[in-house]
């Protein structure tokens, strides 16, 4: 990841730099509490506590690191008002999924912000990939395991 760019919306680095203050200000200092804490219990070969607070430590120090690369090695792509006629990182699109005719309304995010649980789709995801630079009303082929085809209904700012 050192060298390779990270598109990101200007949300989506918001919402990292939250995350990563809230990880070295508050759950750091309560993780290293616990393996205080842990350590006062005596003997440590055998300490549940003290195993589990060290295995959340690497866990969040690891998470640091991770937010803090990213963020080195971010692009900020403005997602404000642009353009409605195209697909782009930062548009709410509506499309019909040619092959069983149903609508479904994602958002295009950068690849670290994508959450398809909440239907935040990656701009480097095989749809996000047929979707970006189309306008309402094409198709386009979506290059997946199984191929399909999907029709751009509508393009939409994300607010």
């Amino acid at each position: 990841m050192a060298d390779k760019k990270i598109e990101l919306t200007k949300r989506g680095k918001e919402s990292l730099e939250s995350e990563l203050r809230n990880l070295i200000d508050v759950v750091r200092p309560e993780v290293i509490e616990e393996i205080k804490a842990a350590r006062a219990q005596g003997d440590l070969s055998e300490n549940a506590d003290y195993d589990a607070a060290k295995d959340r430590q690497a866990k969040v120090e690891h998470r640091i690191k991770e937010i803090e690369e990213i963020l080195a090695n971010a692009i900020v792509i403005d997602d404000k008002p642009v353009n409605t006629e195209v697909v782009a990182l930062g548009t709410k699109v509506t499309f019909r999924d040619l092959s069983d005719g149903t609508k479904k309304t994602v958002t295009i995010v950068g690849s670290v912000e994508a959450n398809p649980l909440i239907d935040n789709i990656s701009n480097e995801c095989p749809l996000g990939v047929a979707m970006i630079g189309k306008h309402i009303g094409e198709k386009t082929l979506v290059n997946s395991q199984v191929p399909y085809e999907v029709e751009i209904l509508n393009i939409a700012l994300v607010r």
